[in-house]
C-alpha cells in the first residue's frame, strides 16, 4: 500500500523549474534515499512534502491517518532542555494544554476527552524513555540544548521526530552534525526504524547501508532504483553506456540514409528511394543527449617540498587557559602522510587540529616547525566568517593581495567557482558553493599540509568524488577530520585516536574501529560468553596482524605516490622544450630521479608483497 504518492508533481522557486511532472511512490516500512546535484531541489521537495509550500502543478498525498515527522539539516538548539524540546514534537498535544487554560466549560470537557485519547498524561515519560533509547541520561535530558555538541543535538532532532510516532519520517542531510561514531550508530538506526524514511543524503555509508532503493532527482524528474547508492551507480552506468551505444547506431543509419539522400535527390530515377530514406528518417527516435554535466574538479596548487618531519609534537599538552583538553601528545608529520583523526565529538579532534593549525600554541611540551611550512585550514565555521554581501572574488582578492585578477579567478576555477558563481554574493551561494569558496581560500598558499575538518558537509557525492581524486593528486600531507567513512577509506593511510585526553596512532583499520565501538556499546550481559570470547580473539588477531596492515598500506600509499612522481617526471622529459643548453642539468636530475623512483618502487612493491604473504598464512 502506497504511504506516500508524488503525481505530476511540478515545482518553481525564484523563477526556476525544480521539478516538471516528477512522480514517485513510497510504500509502507521503505527507506529511500535521495539523491542529486547540489542545487536540484532535493530539500525543496521535502518541504513540499512537509506541506511547508505548495506546488505549481501536480499533488502529494499522504495516506488517510498517517503521520509524518521531520528532521531538517539545522540541529535544535536553545534555552528549553531535552525534555522540554522533545515534548514540542507533539504540536496537538501543546496546543490542547494551551487552550485549556482560556477554554469555556464544554470545550474543556472535549480537550480532556482528547488529551486522554492521545496520552498525554504518558507523554513526559514517553519522551524521557526515547531519549533515554538514544544515549541521554536521566540527568543529561534536564540540561539545556544549547550546551550539547552538535552531534547529539541531532540525535536530540530524531528523538523529537520519534516523539511524534511517524508513520514517515523526512530526514535531511541527517549526518552532517555528526561525527564518525554517531553517524555509524544514525546508519543502524535507520535500517532497524520500523516507518519509512526518506532521507536526503550525500553520504555513500547512509545511502548503501540504510536504505532499500534510490529516488533520483534529475532533470527536474524523478526515478527510482532498486538497492543502495553502489547499485544505483552501477544500474545508471549501465543505462549511460546502452544509451551511448543506441545513439551511436542511430547516429550511423542517419548519416547513412543522409549521404544517400543528399546524393540522389536530385535523380528522377531516384527520387522516390530518396523520398523514402527522408521518411525513414523521420521515423528514427530521437535520442536523449548522453553526454552528462561537466565532472567536477578540484585541483590543489602543488607544494613546495619538504624535508621530514615537517611537524612534530613532543610530549605536548593543548587546550585552554582553564582546560586542558589533550595531555602528553607525541605525533610526526611527514610530507606524503595521509591521515584521519578518530574520535568521538568533544574529545579534542578539533583542538589537535587548531593546534597543528598554529591557530593557538600548547599549553606544555615542545611543538617543532619546518621553517617553511605552510599549513592550509578548513573548517566548516569558517563559512559563518563570510561577509554575505561580498563575492567569491572579493573575498579570494583581500586573501591574494599581490595576484592579479587573473591570478584570483584561476584560484577560484580549481575548485569549480566559474566566472558566474565568482560574482555572486556570499549570501546567494549553496552550502556546497560556499565551501568550495573555503577550499579555495584554505589552499591559495600552495600549503605542504592540509587539515580539512568536516570538508564534505554540504558538498553533492560527485563534489566529494572530485575531492577525493584532488587529495589523491595532492604532493604534501593531509589531516582529515571527517564523519564519512568512505572519504577515511579512500584517502587516510594512517588513524590516529582522540579519547581519554590524549591523541595517538591507532593501528587497526576502520573496520576494526566499527568493531571496537560496537563491542562498547554492547552489554555484556546480554551475550553469551562463547560469542563474547570469539570477539576477543578477533581482536585479539586483528592486534596481532596490525604491524602487517600497516606495513601493506603504508607501501600501497608509497606505489602511489611514487607512480604520480613517475608520471610528472616523465610527462617533463616528454617536452621537446626542455632539452636546451642551459636546461642540462635540469634534465640530468630528472633523469636520475626517474631512476630512484624505479628503485623505490621496487623496494615498495617487495615490501607490500612481504606484507601480504604474511597476512595470508595468518
Amino acid at each position: 500500500m502506497s504511504l506516500l504518492v508524488i503525481e505530476d508533481a511540478s515545482l518553481r522557486m525564484a523563477g526556476r523549474p525544480l521539478l516538471d511532472n516528477a512522480s514517485l511512490r513510497i510504500d509502507a516500512g521503505r527507506r529511500i534515499g535521495l539523491v542529486g546535484r547540489n542545487g536540484a531541489g532535493k530539500s525543496t521537495l521535502l518541504r513540499a512534502i512537509a506541506g511547508e509550500i505548495a506546488l505549481d502543478g501536480g499533488s502529494i498525498h499522504l495516506a488517510s491517518g498517517a503521520r509524518m515527522a521531520q528532521v531538517r539539516q539545522e540541529a535544535p538548539s536553545g534555552p528549553s532542555t531535552l525534555l522540554e524540546t522533545v515534548l514540542e514534537g507533539d504540536p496537538e498535544r501543546l496546543a490542547l494544554l494551551e487552550e485549556a487554560e482560556t477554554a469555556a466549560a464544554g470545550r474543556l470537557a472535549e480537550i480532556h476527552e482528547r488529551l486522554r485519547t492521545i496520552g498525554a498524561d504518558s507523554a513526559p515519560a514517553r519522551a524521557a524513555a526515547i531519549l533515554a533509547g538514544l544515549g541521554f541520561e536521566t540527568a543529561a535530558q534536564g540540561r539545556p540544548v544549547a550546551e550539547f555538541s552538535g552531534g547529539w543535538r541531532m540525535r536530540l532532532a530524531l528523538a523529537t521526530a520519534l516523539f511524534a510516532a511517524p508513520d514517515l519520517l523526512l530526514l535531511d542531510e541527517p549526518t552532517n552534525h555528526l561525527d564518525l561514531e554517531a553517524t555509524m550508530w544514525l546508519e543502524g538506526w535507520i535500517a532497524r526504524f520500523p516507518g519509512a524514511c526518506l532521507i536526503v543524503s550525500h553520504d555513500r555509508g547512509v545511502l548503501d547501508r540504510a536504505v532499500e532503493a534510490i529516488a533520483h532527482l534529475d532533470q527536474r524528474r524523478l526515478s527510482l532504483t532498486p538497492g543502495g547508492y553502489t547499485e544505483f551507480v552501477r544500474i545508471r552506468t549501465e543505462q549511460a553506456m546502452q544509451r551511448a551505444h543506441a545513439a551511436e547506431r542511430i547516429a550511423a543509419q542517419r548519416a547513412h540514409m543522409q549521404a544517400f539522400v543528399d546524393r540522389f535527390r536530385a535523380k528522377a530515377t531516384k527520387a522516390r528511394q530518396a523520398q523514402s530514406r527522408l521518411k525513414a528518417l523521420e521515423r528514427l527516435p530521437v535520442m536523449e543527449s548522453v553526454i552528462e554535466d561537466c565532472a567536477t574538479r578540484f585541483e590543489f596548487p602543488e607544494p613546495q617540498m619538504l624535508s621530514p618531519p615537517i611537524l612534530q609534537l613532543d610530549r605536548v599538552d593543548a587546550g585552554y587557559p582553564n582546560r586542558v583538553v589533550l595531555r602528553g601528545v607525541n605525533l610526526r608529520i611527514d610530507m606524503e602522510d595521509r591521515i584521519a583523526l578518530l574520535g568521538a565529538n568533544g574529545n579534542g579532534k578539533s583542538t589537535l587540529a587548531k593546534l597543528l593549525a598554529g591557530r593557538m600554541e600548547p599549553l606544555a611540551g615542545e611543538m617543532r616547525r619546518n621553517a617553511k611550512l605552510r599549513v592550509g585550514y578548513f573548517a566548516q565555521h569558517q563559512a559563518e566568517e563570510l561577509i554575505p554581501d561580498e563575492t567569491s572574488v572579493d573575498h579570494m582578492a583581500r586573501a591574494m593581495l599581490r595576484a592579479l585578477p587573473s591570478a584570483v579567478r584561476a584560484q577560484l576555477a580549481r575548485f569549480g567557482i566559474d566566472a558566474d558563481r565568482a560574482d555572486t554574493r556570499t549570501a546567494q551561494l549553496s552550502g556546497g558553493e560556499r565551501a568550495r569558496l573555503l577550499l579555495a581560500l584554505a589552499t591559495r598558499d600552495a600549503p605542504q599540509l592540509l587539515i580539512l575538518d568536516e570538508p564534505t558537509n554540504h558538498l553533492d557525492i560527485d563534489a566529494r568524488d572530485a575531492l577525493v581524486r584532488a587529495l589523491a593528486e595532492f604532493q604534501g600531507a593531509v589531516l582529515l577530520i571527517t564523519h564519512d567513512p568512505h572519504l577515511v577509506e579512500l584517502v587516510a593511510d594512517r588513524l590516529w585516536l582522540v579519547a581519554d585526553g590524549t591523541a595517538k596512532p591507532y593501528d587497526g583499520n576502520l573496520d576494526d574501529y566499527r568493531d571496537l565501538l560496537a563491542e562498547r556499546a554492547r552489554p555484556v550481559r546480554s551475550e553469551a560468553p562463547t560469542r563474547r570470547d570469539d570477539r576477543r580473539d578477533r581482536a585479539q588477531a586483528r592486534v596481532q596482524t596490525a604491524p602487517l596492515r600497516k606495513q601493506a598500506r603504508d607501501a600501497e600509499a608509497a606505489i602511489a605516490r611514487l607512480s604520480a612522481e613517475r608520471t610528472k617526471l616523465e610527462a617533463k622529459l616528454a617536452d621537446p622544450a626542455l632539452y636546451v643548453p642551459s636546461r642540462t642539468v635540469e634534465v640530468t636530475a630528472a633523469n636520475t630521479r626517474l631512476a630512484a623512483i624505479a628503485r623505490e618502487i621496487d623496494t615498495a612493491e617487495m615490501a607490500w608483497l612481504e606484507a601480504e604473504d604474511a597476512l595470508s598464512q595468518v
